[in-house]
């Protein structure tokens, strides 16, 4: 019964109980009883355990040591951090820019440490082009960029229309934009039709925010 006795004194002290107090509350005769119960020389039936958990303001699973897994853990690095909202956008048409589209559909939270990399913006995926991993109506997080690597899933304009989701690849004589979904073809544009028509990489994707 050590263990008890030391958590009904580390309750004690941190209540600022003297052990006579402790005594007197508890119907002993003196303080040394009270010191036996905390060192362990002398055991104290369960019965009396209760009355000590009232008197410590505390429970009796505290003061027998059920309670000491069922308890949170500390762990700094699962603490919340503070997000940053974004706008999640219904289509992104060719020539304005983001910043100056008014069709906001929604908002999304992304992290502090992702915001502090570059401007954001969630867009909302139209069509089957990119399934089965993007389908109608989920979000994309897209970080604004001009221009990305081959493999990256990119928004990009083609010809002044509206902006659409699709992977990139990249050759030395031009790109092409893939879609994920084997019924469309490739869309192959050469370096002078990327000028001419012309081709923009507006972001690049980088979370989907999948819709249920």
């Amino acid at each position: 019964m050590a263990d008890i006795g030391k958590r009904i004194k580390e309750k004690r002290e941190s209540l600022g109980m003297t052990q006579e107090e402790l005594a007197q509350r508890l119907g002993y005769k003196n303080k040394s009883s009270i010191a036996k119960i905390e060192t362990g020389t002398n055991d104290i039936v369960q019965s009396k355990v209760v009355e000590f958990a009232d008197v410590l303001d505390t429970t009796v699973a505290y003061l027998m040591g059920w309670d000491n897994n069922v308890r949170p853990i500390d762990n700094p690095s699962k603490e919340k951090k503070k997000g940053v909202t974004i706008r999640v956008l219904g289509r992104v048409a060719a020539g304005i820019p983001i910043a100056a589209i008014e069709e906001c559909i929604d908002t999304e939270e992304i992290t502090e440490d992702m915001a502090a990399t570059g401007e954001f913006f969630g867009l909302k995926i139209h069509g089957d082009s990119m399934e089965p991993k993007f389908s109608e109506g989920d979000v994309v997080i897209v970080r604004q960029q001009d221009d990305a690597e081959s493999g990256d899933i990119v928004i990009a304009t083609v010809n002044g229309d509206e902006a659409t989701c699709k992977r990139l690849r990249k050759y030395r004589d031009g790109i092409e934009l893939v879609s994920s979904n084997p019924s469309y073809e490739p869309m192959f544009f050469s370096n002078t039709d990327i000028i001419q028509k012309p081709v923009r990489i507006l972001g690049r994707v980088v979370e989907l925010r999948a819709k249920f």
